[in-house]
């Protein structure tokens, strides 16, 4: 049943509040400043507190459930680190203040840097991006400048697997490259043949995701990277899948020259709903120059026998692509992921790690007799099932996914990536126990054995929510926005 809108609750009479009485002369309002009679709804303020509560335990939420989206990471974010970034000192600045009154955020936005840099093994951060696409497009806009600045007009395509995360040749084309695809090879890897055949001067660099979209580390990755810088080529990682690499592999030591961070992702601020988002950018030495202005920095200078240490914002570089963004980033998100790494540490942050790749192959092992592999090989952070197997009695991913919804569970990612027909990806993270992969692993094979024996009962799902199953499609074409009575 559909939760009744507060205009069919109404009753005449009705009011929610009662104001004092007038203690001032009655004056009456400009003709021009009225507007017609509104048509709002009559209830009590205990009716229209009940109303919005019980909306609230309608919704699904990281902190009432299991969010098995791949690529989202949607895991327990420490409230502790909500709280940090609501200090007075972090929460009431303004980016217009003398840096002489900010030396704590600036300094926490230095010394962010300099962990993000180690971690990645690329010495030049800038955080001013403001989402994962952002830094995407941050990274390529340092590329093409990078070629511009040495002359190379020429290279005018990117490369692009077919693994990528689909944000990745948008980018591309927005800076102004030709995208070109590059195959997977049977194991799920960058096909490493088809990317020398198409790797000549016109590249200006190649877009990787690594891990990539199926969950898999590129095997190949030294010989990838080689192959492209041979030919005069950068490389892009898409780093929004870091949490498989953290304290673990130094994408930089892989040959990465640019890589984007997804803060509100990898470090602590939950990811969804439309954000907040940063996609921190870290670079090379050699492309450093090409950062974002302004970047935060950090002089000493020596007074008798004191040494004063001073942050600011430096403006002075060249050869920047210039802002991205209005001013220098999400800087609650910072504060958050600073608060992140300060909590966990070295040995914290690999195994964040560790129990993400270790939780999505207990679940690839868990699973894999139920629903087809299509890449039957270790994962890391997330993994890929393809429900074809399941479309052959009649019940499709998408029935899959809504079924879950009456199990308790929140589906996972559906038809995504594109290369897997009737793909089912599925991130667990780090943060979820045994005992709920179980329940959900549980779930999953009941799945699919009504597939076999109630393809109607799967087919037909949701059945417990208060709105089934709606035509997704035309609700994001054409919504209803507005109440009729």
């Amino acid at each position: 049943m559909t939760e009744p809108l507060l205009f069919e609750l109404s009753s005449p009479g009705r009011v929610g509040c009662r104001l004092p009485e007038l203690d001032v002369p009655e004056t009456a309002l400009p003709e021009k400043s009225l507007r017609r009679e509104l048509p709002l709804p009559e209830l009590s303020e205990r009716e229209v507190a009940q109303h919005f509560t019980r909306l609230s335990q309608l919704n699904f939420s990281v902190d009432t459930g299991f969010y098995p989206l791949g690529s989202c990471t949607m895991k327990y974010n420490p409230k502790l680190h909500e709280e940090v970034a609501r200090f007075p000192g972090f929460a009431h600045i303004h980016p217009w203040q003398s840096e002489s009154t900010v030396q704590g955020a600036l300094q926490l936005m230095y010394e962010l840097q300099e962990y993000l840099a180690e971690i990645t093994g690329l010495p030049g951060v800038s955080l001013q991006p403001v989402a994962g696409a952002h830094g995407e497009l941050t990274g390529m806009l340092i590329v093409r400048a990078y070629h511009l600045e040495h002359g190379d007009e020429g290279r005018t395509v990117v490369l692009v697997p077919d693994s990528a995360h689909g944000t990745n040749p948008a980018t591309a084309s927005m800076c102004g490259y030709e995208v070109v695809t590059v195959s997977s090879d049977p194991r799920g890897n960058t096909d490493v043949g088809e990317l020398g055949r198409l790797m000549d001067e016109t590249v200006a660099g190649l877009m990787l995701t690594n891990p990539n979209t199926l969950g898999l580390f590129e095997e190949h990755i030294l010989q990838v990277t080689e192959i492209v810088h041979e030919a005069g080529g950068l490389i892009y990682c898409d780093g929004a899948n870091m949490n498989a690499l953290l304290g673990i592999a130094s994408t930089g030591e892989l040959g990465t020259d640019v890589l984007h961070l997804n803060l509100h992702k990898t470090f602590s601020t939950p990811h969804g709903g439309g954000g907040p988002g940063a996609g921190a950018t870290a670079v090379t030495e050699e492309l450093t120059p090409f950062l974002p202005t302004p970047v935060a920095a950090r002089r000493e200078e020596r007074e008798s026998t004191a040494a004063l240490t001073e942050y600011y914002l430096d403006y002075e570089r060249p050869h920047s692509i210039g802002p991205v963004s209005g001013f220098y980033g999400n800087f609650g998100v910072m504060v958050k992921a600073y608060a992140y790494l300060r909590s966990l540490g070295e040995r914290g942050l690999r195994e964040v790690s560790e129990n993400a790749v270790l939780n999505a192959n207990y679940l690839l092992e868990q699973l894999k007799g139920y629903y087809h592999l299509p890449y039957d090989r270790p994962c890391l952070h997330e993994c890929v099932f393809s429900g074809k197997a399941q479309a052959n009695l009649g019940v499709h991913t998408v029935d899959i996914a809504k079924r879950l919804i009456d199990l308790g569970f929140h589906p996972p990612t559906v038809y995504f990536p594109l290369i897997v027909d009737e793909a089912l990806m599925i991130e667990p993270t780090e943060t979820e126990s045994l005992e709920t992969l179980d329940a959900f692993v549980t779930a999953m094979r009941q799945i699919a054995r009504e597939a076999e024996s109630e393809p109607e009962l799967v087919r037909g799902a949701p059945r417990t929510t208060p709105v089934t199953r709606l035509d997704e499609a035309t609700a994001a074409r054409k919504p209803n926005l507005k109440w009729q009575g």
